[in-house]
């Protein structure tokens, strides 16, 4: 699997950003994939990963899937439906696809499961290429 470009500063992907969870996602070829584990420095409730994180995580998986396919864009609108929570130590593994396209509009879908498989959110989403003074500025934020 290939490795998936980084944004310097990101906080879900950027190996410069100090707080943030320097994730890796890799190409498989028909989709983006990430595993990590849920830190106890970005719980919400006690012992329980932030869901705000877990969102986060699946829209970075979902745009992971289509900047693979060489599409910079930017999330226009994102769905997220938590199945079950996810504890300060576990094991999520991700997974963000492309499903479709109308017009410059890109739709994916993706989802998170824990170290025993289950189901712990899904989300869809739409994305938009940016304008080009907004792509350039995007641009600049590669390693």
């Amino acid at each position: 699997m290939q490795e998936i470009q980084r944004f310097a500063g990101c906080f879900v992907c950027g190996e410069k950003n100090e707080i943030g969870l320097k994730a890796r996602f890799f190409w498989d070829g028909h989709k983006a994939v990430c595993d990590l584990s849920a830190d106890e420095i970005y719980s919400g409730y006690k012992d329980i990963f932030h869901g705000g994180i877990v969102a986060t995580l699946l829209d970075e998986v979902m745009i992971k899937a289509l900047l693979a396919e060489r599409l910079n864009v930017v999330t226009a609108e994102m769905t997220v439906r938590y199945r079950k929570p996810v504890n300060v130590g576990d094991k999520i593994h991700l997974e963000g696809w492309k499903t479709g396209q109308s017009g410059v509009l890109f739709l994916t879908e993706g989802k998170a499961v824990n170290q025993n498989g289950e189901l712990v959110a899904e989300a869809t989403g739409k994305f938009l290429k940016p304008k080009s003074d907004l792509a350039a500025r995007l641009l600049e934020s590669l390693e």
